[in-house]
């Protein structure tokens, strides 16, 4: 168990430089607004690209009760870039596996990794607080980064023509030493799901909130459950409603009931409501305490645009979906990874403004993708009329004999990172290739060691432009070579990455190339690699272009695409029905 109890830690108020006459004409590169998961993740990723960063918290704590737990395998690959993701898995619960019961028979189950040859798990479950904590203390360890507490955001004003250097956000900020002026290039707002920031510029989020209510009672006991995940359908002990089983650490279990929408959101959180469920459900001898309890009403909506100006929002307060899937955190992590890349290369002068445009646009697909999921895990969870709950019900009864069923149940599809199809960051492919890594895809992990030494791929590509060669140095022609070599002195370098099926290759490349081994043939295999084939990997480590051969200048090509230089007007993305 942690010797640190981050729900109860409190962090003190420090007047800043803009108090005084030292700081008052400053002009930061990007304030974020919000301590939570996103606005830490969000800092520590601009942070580790040598940006400067103030983060604003109206707070002086971290989140107390679990609140979002399920952190996906994409996420805790982001982790692991941010310096965090270990401790994360080491204290995390990690699980696989999914069970789905129709009353007190399961129905079917599932394994969201169901192949070997993987660095994380598909989810681990960890408390919210454990989280913040765990990227609080990275944060504090980069010493360009500047947390103030009890820092509330009151006003907000643009300044200059958007897009250009001389455009800035000023923003009040109320503490308790009064209020105080404070000026940056752009603001990140990652203050939650009530933005502040958002009310602020005088815009709202749009989409549908359903009418039902679900209790959250998180439950510590000792219990021999495996760490899996549990749905149940019309349960026993909790008749016509649904219930969620899902075990976090220190012994800590989270149990979602399902309500109904005429329930009294205050009185079910009432001990003696809360405690005969839980009974119901463990048994009238089971030894438990609350810790947390909290009652919750589905939401899915986002803002129409995640930009306004030199304002960006990230997270809850630019989108929001129901808890069952896991879409709201990870999705807002994904957020911060996406958006960070890009922030840093517009500061440095290395893209045009323009690039954060298409934060904004690939984001806001990912989210119609999320609310879309989530609304139909919603309607199934929930029937809204006889018709509907008639299908659920039958659906539920033929999955236990019949896969065709089992595609059709939805207990909440769980998170998984958007394929940007149709980014105008993307490179058209003039090649043909077969499995998943087609351009817009996030990249899979894949098991590779050089000198004795086991290691990962998705570590190799780091938070830069990676040309991800399959082959050694030594099979490319002299001249190929030397160009390719060439990319990685630019100003934005695309640094080559090699993985060969050749063990000796790989040992005599020494230090002079990032050569691996591809020891079991994964890597080759999940990314359709033939010898010579060669993939541009963002910084965010999603797929932008993949070539059948090396010709450097293509890659140059594609990373001007990339950075947004050439790439025509964006768009809207257009998410698929």
């Amino acid at each position: 168990m942690s010797s640190i109890d981050y729900q109860r830690l409190t962090f003190d108020y420090r007047p800043c430089a803009e108090q005084s006459d030292n700081g008052a004409n400053a002009v930061h590169p990007v304030i974020v607004v919000g301590a939570g998961p996103i606005g830490l993740a969000t800092a520590i990723d601009l942070a580790q690209q040598g940006v400067s960063v103030i983060v604003l918290d109206d707070d002086c704590t971290l989140s107390t009760g679990s609140r979002a737990i399920c952190f996906a395998k994409r996420t805790l690959d982001i982790f692991d870039r941010l310096g965090c993701g270990e401790r994360m898995v080491e204290k995390g619960v990690r699980w696989n596996v999914g069970r789905v019961f129709l009353r007190d028979q399961e129905v079917y189950n599932f394994d969201l990794l169901p192949e070997a040859g993987h660095h994380r798990p598909a989810f681990i479950n960890l408390q919210q607080y454990y989280v913040e904590g765990y990227l609080f203390e990275r944060a504090r360890e980069l010493p360009n980064i500047e947390i103030r507490w009890k820092n509330k955001v009151m006003g907000l004003s643009q300044q200059g023509t958007p897009g250009t250097p001389d455009a800035s956000v000023t923003l009040t900020v109320e503490t308790p030493d009064g209020e105080y002026r404070t000026t940056a290039r752009y603001v990140v707002a990652a203050d939650g799901s009530r933005s502040p920031v958002r009310k602020l510029i005088g815009v709202d989020s749009h989409g549908r909130t359903f009418k039902d209510r679900f209790l959250i009672a998180d439950v510590k006991m000792t219990a021999d459950f495996p760490a899996e995940r549990w749905f149940w359908f019309d349960p026993p002990f909790h008749p016509n409603q649904s219930v969620l089983l899902h075990r976090q650490p220190d012994d800590v279990w989270r149990i979602d009931f399902q309500l109904g929408w005429d329930a009294d959101p205050v009185a079910e959180k009432a001990p003696e409501r809360v405690i005969p469920r839980v009974q119901a459900l463990l048994g009238p001898d089971a030894k438990f305490t609350l810790e947390w309890v909290s009652v919750y009403t589905f939401a899915c909506l986002r803002m129409d645009d995640f930009r306004h100006g030199h304002v960006l929002f990230a997270g809850d307060s630019a989108h929001g979906v129901s808890p069952f899937g896991a879409r709201g955190a990870n999705s807002g992590v994904q957020d911060a990874e996406n958006l960070a890349w890009k922030l840093a290369l517009v500061l440095a002068g290395h893209a045009p403004d323009a690039l954060l445009d298409t934060y904004a646009r690939e984001r806001e697909y990912a989210a119609d993708e999320n609310i879309r999921n989530s609304t139909r895990s919603t309607d199934f969870i929930t029937p809204k009329s006889p018709v509907s709950r008639v299908f659920r019900d039958a659906v539920l009864t033929l999955a236990r004999d019949h896969a065709f069923a089992r595609q059709l149940v939805n207990s909440g599809r769980l998170s998984v990172p958007a394929v940007l199809h149709e980014s105008t960051l993307n490179t058209a492919e003039c090649d043909t290739f077969a499995g998943r890594m087609t351009p817009g895809a996030a990249c899979v992990d894949a098991p590779l060691s050089r000198h004795a030494q086991a290691g990962w791929l998705l570590p190799r590509l780091g938070g830069r432009f990676v040309a991800l060669v399959f082959g050694s140095p030594s099979s490319l022609d002299a001249s190929v070579l030397a160009s390719l070599e060439a990319l990685a002195g630019d100003n934005v370098p695309v640094v080559p990455v090699f993985v060969t099926p050749d063990a000796e290759a790989a040992l005599d490349a020494h230090d002079t190339h990032s050569v691996w081994h591809d020891s079991e043939g994964l890597a080759a295999q999940r990314y359709d690699a033939a010898p010579g084939t060669v993939y541009l990997i963002r910084p965010d480590q999603h797929v932008c272009a993949r070539w059948r051969k090396v010709d450097a200048s293509a890659i140059a090509a594609a990373r001007e695409r990339a950075l947004g230089r050439t790439a025509p007007q964006v768009a809207p993305l257009q998410c698929a029905a």
